[in-house]
């Protein structure tokens, strides 16, 4: 079947990244800001691992969002949802400082343009364990535009995270898409091929693959973005 729906992960496909580089910056800019507003760096740290573990452990019964929360606040019942603000504006701010560890392609934007002109629809399915501020602004260091893209997962809108596949079903569901009509492209052999589980067609990056099982991705569409251009030309001639 023809295919009209693209998903696309962002970290290390869109975004050329070491993950570990990407997180420990993210975490030394977010310790910065809070620190003077009485929170513990380390303490802080380990809240927010725990409200991450609760998003991917997430069932479907909250959002995301609602998920973190209840767990970060638990482990700082004083301050509740008080500094929400104060986090939502670090991601408006100073999360920028955490672009210093990604890399750049212009692939990118050049495959996404292709998509656009050939009227596919285009979703970016990057894990929903952020805002949708902090989703657009990486976008936007991709060199993509969020305005390209129908619908955009964050943590406010999601209720699972990859890599449950009933993460890509409920995409599927929300926005009303044949899951045979899809393909998802990313860079994880755990993680974005579980989109297969939900019927979608999976294509991997390698270029920044991340593969901590060793898992055999021979099954899979895969390659470098030269690869997945030409795999599109393909699909779309």
């Amino acid at each position: 079947m023809k295919i009209k729906h693209v998903f696309f992960d962002l970290d290390g496909t869109l975004l050329p990244m070491d993950q570990d580089t990407f997180t420990k910056l993210y975490f030394k800019n977010l310790a910065k800001r809070l620190a003077p507003l009485g929170y513990d760096c380390e303490k802080l740290i380990s809240a927010i691992w725990a409200g991450t573990a609760s998003m991917v452990k997430n069932n479907g019964n909250q959002t995301n969002e609602d998920a973190f929360w209840k767990t970060f606040t638990a482990r700082f019942p004083e301050k509740g949802r008080a500094d929400e603000p104060i986090f939502e504006d670090f991601y408006k701010n100073e999360f920028l400082n955490a672009k210093a560890a990604c890399g750049f392609t212009e692939n990118a934007a050049k495959v996404v343009s292709f998509l656009k002109e050939k009227g596919a629809n285009l979703i970016l399915a990057s894990n929903p364990i952020f805002p949708m501020i902090a989703q657009k602004n990486r976008m936007t260091w991709a060199g993509v535009n969020p305005d390209d893209f129908s619908y955009i997962t964050s943590y406010e809108n999601a209720h699972f995270c990859k890599p449950n596949p009933a993460y890509y079903r409920e995409i599927l569901e929300k926005n009303g898409l044949n899951a045979c009509e899809s393909l998802m492209i990313g860079n994880d052999a755990v993680e974005d091929t579980a989109a297969e589980k939900a019927g979608i067609q999976v294509f991997l990056i390698t270029d920044c693959l991340l593969n901590k099982d060793g898992r055999d991705i021979s099954c899979y569409q895969h390659g470098n973005f030269n690869d997945l251009i030409n795999h599109l030309e393909n699909a779309f001639s």
